[in-house]
């Protein structure tokens, strides 16, 4: 289905006219109708399927619609990291570019500037908030901000608040909200505890799911089998010569992610680290150079498992087996993103064939085992069943946030064409309680003459145009 196709105004198809977004991923086809007529939502789908998009461009349309003559917060967005806030922003920023539509990100661990910021442009009545719990709830007790004008209201990778221990967090925040208002909720999974909040905070909503967290099949998986002491020597062998592509590296230790980055950099490679023991200003400075090419090899902690979108990464390699399941999902989908293919690399020593295994159980799906180089040495056996590895995961550290920033002016870049948002190759969606959905007019609707008439037609010279929503400039008029 075309963006066209739905009853969005001009200046939001202009925006999408300018990306180069065109046809809908399943997510979106199925939650932008709901979600324009009002209903309360649950959508379970995972990164990598344009969820974003397919709640931030029903609710742009909405403001662009109602207006903010009394310069309220309207909309307010809760996420679990800074990374995830900012990267929202930034396609809220390129989704908008015809709008005058106001946003303000509220996350921690910035200066005295960044909250000053921050306060001012929630009391201002920025449009759209997005925050992270512990930032928010620090400026709802500190800065007088009001958010009972609140008509919608989203939670972002719920699944994952909870897992960091937000519920309370989040229960403080509904509390400060109005009792009419339009709920979204977006989780990679639906476990109990997900489902209890959505009966807390929810009424009547539409349930909508995104098949269930598999990989994308475009992403050619593969393992090494091998004992610890191995794997620093296939790192080298691997890396010896230059890389076709970006490329992460995921250790769950950042002690390993440190001794990794030293080691890249003693051969001679363009990589830096990325952990939690990072300042926040340093954090996007990696991030940045990352997503710019200054760097080709980023060794990190889950910390950018979840959330980041960059499409033009090639491999990803996980140095250990992660905990659990949905972390070894969530790793290897920051390749084949955008309709693009990648490859996953997995280092399985002795100790975590057990882990391993029940990754390939929840996947349906035997993982490929690639043979080592000779000059390793003999690798061991795959016996998962023998390998002795405990089951479980660990608790997680912090809560990621960061620092605010207010009003911005500048350029987008240009565009390549390509589809909506990336899609992670999920199924048709299933749709429960869709009353209303069915039957409404599905005839293509021309561009109603905004800044393009025709679809058929080139940007004018000038013309802004954004990469996939995740890397456009700032632009005036945020709060």
């Amino acid at each position: 289905m075309r963006f066209d196709e739905i009853d969005f105004e001009d200046e939001v198809l202009d925006g999408l006219y300018d990306m180069n977004f065109e046809e809908m991923t399943p997510v979106q086809e199925a939650t932008i109708p709901v979600i324009l007529e009002g209903s309360d939502l649950i959508a379970c789908a995972q990164t990598g399927t344009g969820k974003t998009a397919a709640y931030t461009l029903p609710l742009l349309n909405k403001l662009l619609v109602e207006g903010n003559e009394d310069n309220v917060v309207k909309t307010l967005v809760v996420v679990p990291t800074r990374e995830l806030a900012m990267q929202i922003d930034t396609q809220l920023q390129g989704f908008s570019y015809y709008m005058p539509v106001s946003t303000t990100v509220v996350y921690g661990g910035g200066d005295g500037r960044g909250w000053e910021q921050q306060k001012q442009g929630m009391l201002r009545g920025a449009d759209v908030v997005i925050a992270t719990p512990g930032r928010l709830i620090a400026h709802l007790q500190n800065s007088g901000v009001d958010l009972s004008h609140v008509k919608y209201f989203v939670l972002d990778e719920a699944d994952r608040m909870l897992d960091m221990g937000f519920f309370d967090d989040i229960m403080t925040i509904v509390r400060r909200l109005p009792a009419e208002r339009q709920t979204l909720m977006f989780s990679a999974t639906l476990p109990p505890k997900i489902r209890e909040l959505a009966r807390q905070i929810l009424r009547k909503p539409v349930e909508i799911n995104i098949a269930v967290s598999k990989p994308n099949e475009a992403i050619e998986q593969g393992a090494y089998v091998l004992y610890e002491t191995q794997k620093l020597g296939l790192i080298k062998e691997l890396f010896a010569k230059p890389l076709e592509s970006k490329t992460i590296i995921f250790s769950s230790s950042k002690l390993k992610v440190k001794e990794l980055a030293f080691a890249f950099k003693r051969m001679h490679l363009n990589a830096a680290a990325m952990h939690s023991d990072l300042d926040q200003a340093k954090r996007e400075e990696v991030m940045l150079d990352f997503k710019n090419g200054k760097i080709d090899l980023l060794v990190a902690t889950d910390i950018v498992a979840r959330g980041i979108d960059i499409e033009d990464i090639g491999m990803v390699v996980n140095y250990d087996v992660p905990h659990d399941p949905e972390d070894y999902i969530h790793r290897i989908g920051r390749t084949a993103r955008a309709s693009a293919t990648g490859r996953a690399l997995t280092f399985v020593n002795e100790k975590e064939q057990g882990k391993f295994r029940r990754i390939e159980e929840f996947m349906e799906r035997e993982v490929e085992k690639l043979p080592l180089p000779e000059k390793l040495g003999k690798a061991p056996a795959y016996e998962p069943s023998a390998s002795g590895d405990r089951r479980g995961r660990g608790g997680r550290k912090g809560r990621g946030e960061a620092k605010g920033r207010g009003g911005r002016a500048g350029e987008r870049p240009k565009a390549a064409p390509r589809e909506a948002v990336p899609d992670s190759g999920a199924a048709s969606p299933a749709i429960a309680g869709t009353e209303g959905v069915e039957g409404r007019n599905t005839e293509r609707r021309r561009h109603r003459g905004g800044r393009h008439r025709r679809r058929g037609r080139k940007p004018a010279e000038g013309a802004p145009a954004v990469q996939g929503g995740g890397d456009a400039s700032d632009r005036g008029g945020n709060a």
